[in-house]
């Protein structure tokens, strides 16, 4: 379990940090508590979940769970379902294909 455990971590930072990309190319900024809740639930609790999961695999295996369902939940809202710049039918053509994939 705890190879696969890295591994969606690692893959969910490696989307984490492509969909940044998309966001700093159509220069769509947040406002700052949504950037608290990117740093601290989207990027560093799945870090931290692993972290824990060294000495409590379960615990920090559900934290990893909660962190990314966290995400999961901020994404959906933020990009699909509440109007504003992070709403993906509003971003830049050119970007929208990479930013609506992660």
């Amino acid at each position: 379990m705890r190879k696969a455990l890295i591994a969606v971590v690692l893959l969910h930072l490696g989307v984490s940090i492509v969909h940044g990309l998309a966001h700093t190319g159509a220069q769509i900024r947040l406002p700052p508590a949504a950037m608290l809740f990117v740093y601290i639930v989207i990027l560093a609790g799945p870090v931290a979940g692993l972290v824990v999961s060294i000495r409590l695999e379960r615990l920090g295996a559900a934290l990893v769970a909660a962190a990314m369902a966290g995400a999961l939940v901020f994404g959906v809202i933020n990009h699909f379902i509440v109007p504003g710049s992070d709403h993906v039918a509003h971003v830049a053509a050119a970007w929208r294909r990479l930013f609506a994939t992660t």
